[in-house]
């Protein structure tokens, strides 16, 4: 905020030292002045003020004299002056030379002023020598540390000496006032001549030798009417004449000036007339040891062009030829000036070596003379590429501000040229230096389309010199342009190039780009675009891998389980088998799979785990809500069993569904104990159930409990009456094999209880089921008794059927029954033994028991 204060205070000042002087002086309606910048002329009167023509916009100086300037002097000698100020800005405005100040806009006068337009301009050479009198104060940081460099000073003189020979030579006309205030440095560091104030023309006529009026100085004038007496030639009061050779005299005075300490002439004279009398006779003796400050190559030709005698002086010609100026930079400078008279070889060749000689020279000529020379070749397309890498050279040593201000303006229009190819190789050479200097904005606008235009072209070299600086810049490209138009460009090379190198170059790229891009781009554009490269050399096969290692170990991407057992290893898992591997791409191909697979296992694993962990949670307190009592115990696993155990499909099998069905009586909290009402409610269940089992109805069970019940007593009522039962029938019908006992007709049928008994190896159902069965067919005796159920119409004769209380009944089963009731029923052995035509033996355990069924 305060440099842009600073900056609107001195464009306020500038506007408000303007709105008294321009107003009603016509230059205003086409320039307009922004900025007072120096001064010169005779005086230092004229001010200098940097400014632009209003239609074009092109830059451009604005002289303006300020009459009221010469308000200490009498009005005929303001009158005097003003007259020779416009006599000499209106000789400038007829010459047009390159030494001669260029003139945009006549001598215009108002009633404050005087003012005329001339080529943009940075100061008076006065100026420079630090002469600021008449000049903005403070005075401005660029011409307080303005520094002129010998080859500055050389190439000065010469531009000097060609403009004297032009006036003598082609005009006739003598300049009559050579010194620094006459002399303008250009915006480019080029030495103009200025103040023809007191110039003299040629009064001859045509044909004729040259006439030159002379006029005495005048003593009574003011000074600025005259001219400066510290450069004015002895002959002007030793012979009363003037000629070419005069200014000869005043440029060795200036040359002498420019090198001396503080910038003081020989005779350090001023405006003192006697003084300058008695310069003039010393000036015929001059000691050489005056003149040491002078450059030693110039030293000699100084003393010459300073000689008393007029004719001893060399002419403009003779002194461009002296060794003084045969310097690679003052040939370089003048070749430029002059390049338009060059054809395009002799101009490629130039430009060929100028490189070397832009590294010699001093920065400041660099950018103000040799950098404009070059940007007007690009105009000429062919010669673009000669002079490309001396633009980008000079480019190296500048300040990013230097670079915006002086050089990329004149690059942007380059960068759009496509033809001849070398233009898009140079940028893509020097692409670093450009993203260095280039601000942020303008990459995007002129470097990327560039870098897009390379993408496409069909050169390889400048495909892979676009796709290795590419990365340098990633993070200047905004979202929108990397997915919309640079990956696809990139992914469009890759597959349709023809170049290994290009297509390994592309994934380099991507793989340098990865950083700055999200997970989900890379999920989405990389990852797929992998697999559809058509290639499979080892050095592509290399790149891909090296895509797929950064994107997993990366920890802003990473690939997730998913797209790695899906998409990348189906992909990669082929390649390991390629033959053109060698032994280490082999290694780190199989480790990247391993580390994958290892990755896909432990990630999901981990989710398995979790989900698991839920899963018996869940099984747990489902389980603490059913009984912990089995109706039925666990059959043995067989070996099958065991190997398809643990394998996730144990829910799908018939056992575990079985085991499932179970019922579940029992209601548990959370802590898995029982709660004091569930306890009570079995009590009396299992009392309940007591109760029923010494009732006399066998037709009806109670509901098995899930409690183990308690040991039922024998029935003996029951057994007593069944056993009745049976002697009744043996007693009217005679006895019978077991196996010959036919079944009986069914008389009656009736839905019976059936229940489950395991007595021995035979089996009962005793459980509730809906058949009907011969009367004669019942049970007749409880499992108790332990006698052996006939198979009749049971339909399970396997008797396998799962009840706790038949194996409480086993275990009384096992006891040896007592028969000894049963003997008086039966024939005695006595009499079995005597009837020997049927014998009868003794009946055994189970053969009594078919005799009673």
């Amino acid at each position: 905020m305060e440099v842009f204060n600073k900056f609107y205070s001195s464009v306020s000042n500038t506007v408000s030292q303007l709105s008294g002087v321009l107003p009603g002086n016509p230059v205003t309606r086409e320039f307009e002045a922004t900025q007072y910048i120096a001064s010169a002329g005779p005086g230092l009167l004229w001010k200098v003020y940097k400014g632009y023509k209003k239609s074009t916009k092109q830059e451009a100086s604005i002289f303006v004299f300020e009459k009221k300037q010469l308000e200490r002097w009498s009005k005929t000698d303001r009158d005097i002056m003003i007259d020779i100020l416009k006599r000499g800005i209106v000789q400038l405005t007829k010459l047009r030379h390159p030494q001669i100040l260029t003139v945009q806009h006549s001598l215009e006068e108002s009633r404050e002023s005087l003012a005329f337009a001339t080529e943009p301009v940075f100061a008076s050479l006065s100026n420079i020598l630090g002469n600021t009198e008449n000049m903005p104060q403070p005075v401005p940081n660029n011409v307080i540390n303005y520094k002129l460099y010998e080859v500055e000073i050389k190439y000065g003189l010469m531009q000097i000496a060609e403009g004297l020979a032009f006036l003598h030579n082609d005009v006739k006309l003598l300049h009559h006032n050579i010194c620094p205030e006459s002399i303008i440095v250009n915006q480019q560091g080029a030495w103009k001549i200025f103040g023809f104030d007191f110039c003299i023309a040629n009064q001859s006529m045509t044909g004729s030798a040259p006439f030159w009026p002379f006029t005495e100085y005048c003593q009574a004038m003011p000074p600025l009417t005259q001219p400066a007496l510290d450069y004015l030639a002895p002959e002007y009061i030793l012979s009363a004449s003037h000629s070419p050779a005069s200014d000869i005299y005043s440029l060795g005075m200036f040359i002498y000036a420019i090198h001396s300490t503080g910038h003081q002439t020989l005779g350090n004279i001023g405006n003192d007339y006697g003084k300058f009398k008695r310069f003039v006779n010393e000036i015929k003796n001059l000691p050489p040891s005056r003149l040491f400050c002078v450059n030693e190559g110039l030293r000699e030709f100084v003393k010459l062009m300073l000689n008393a005698t007029p004719e001893l002086r060399p002419d403009p010609h003779q002194f461009l030829k002296i060794p003084y100026f045969e310097d690679v930079g003052v040939k370089t400078l003048n070749y430029l000036d002059s390049l338009f008279q060059w054809d395009n070889l002799q101009k490629s060749q130039f430009y060929k070596g100028l490189p070397q000689i832009i590294q010699k020279m001093p920065h400041r000529i660099c950018i103000y003379r040799i950098l404009p020379c070059l940007t007007k070749e690009f105009v000429n397309p062919p010669m673009v590429p000669f002079v490309l890498p001396n633009v980008l050279l000079i480019a190296e040593n500048s300040t990013k501000d230097e670079y915006i201000k002086y050089i990329l303006p004149v690059l942007k229009p380059v960068m759009l040229i496509q033809d001849p190819i070398q233009i898009l190789l140079i940028f893509m050479q020097k692409m670093e230096l450009l993203l260095k200097l280039t601000p942020g904005d303008e990459v995007k606008s002129d470097i990327l389309p560039m870098l897009y235009r390379a993408l496409e072209s069909d050169a390889q070299q400048i495909q892979e010199l676009c796709l290795s600086v590419l990365p340098t810049f990633a993070s200047l490209i905004d979202y929108p342009a990397m997915k919309n138009a640079l990956l696809p460009r990139i992914k469009k090379l890759c597959i349709s190039t023809n170049y290994i190198s290009v297509r390994v170059n592309c994934l380099l790229c991507l793989g340098k780009l990865l950083e700055h891009l999200d997970k989900w781009l890379v999920l989405d554009e990389i990852i797929p675009f992998l697999p559809q490269i058509p290639s499979r050399e080892p050095a592509v096969l290399m790149g891909i891998l090296g895509i797929y290692k950064l994107t997993l170990s990366h920890k802003k991407l990473g690939i997730t389980k998913e797209v790695m057992a899906t998409k990348v290893l189906p992909f990669l898992i082929p390649l390991c088998v390629e033959n053109g591997l060698t032994l280490n791409q082999f290694n780190a191909l199989i480790s990247l799979v391993k580390q994958m697979i290892s990755k896909v296992e432990a990630e999901h694993r981990t989710k398995l785990e979790q989900l698991n962990s839920i899963q018996n949670e869940s099984n747990v307190m489902e389980q603490a809500l059913t009984s912990s009592e089995n109706l039925v115990p666990a059959a043995p696993q067989t070996d099958i069993d065991k190997m398809f155990s643990g394998l996730g499909i144990d829910p799908f099998s018939f056992n575990n569904k079985q085991e499932k069905s179970e019922p579940s009586a029992l209601n548990v909290n959370e802590s898995g104990s029982l709660s004091i009402e569930d306890k009570q409610r079995i009590a009396q269940q299992q009392e309940s159930a007591r109760k029923f089992s010494r009732q006399h109805h066998p037709h009806v069970i109670p509901a098995p409990v899930i409690v183990p019940p308690p040991q039922l007593s024998k029935p003996v009522d029951l057994t007593s009456s069944l056993l009745q039962s049976n002697l009744n029938q043996l007693t009217t019908r005679p006895l019978q094999p077991a196996s010959s006992i036919s079944q009986p007709t069914p008389i009656v049928t009736q839905t019976v209880p059936n229940y489950n008994l395991n007595v021995g190896n035979s089996s009962a159902n005793l459980g509730y089921q809906n058949s009907s069965i011969p009367f004669d067919n019942q049970l007749a005796l409880p499992s108790s008794t332990g006698w052996t159920q006939p198979m009749g119409n049971f339909t399970n004769p396997s008797g396998n059927f799962n009840n706790k209380w038949a194996n409480n009944q086993n275990n009384q089963n096992s006891m040896k029954q007592d028969w000894s009731a049963f003997e008086s029923l039966l024939p005695n052995q006595n009499q079995n033994s005597t009837n020997n035509n049927n014998p009868v033996k003794k009946l055994n355990a189970s053969e009594m028991m078919d005799l009673l069924s």
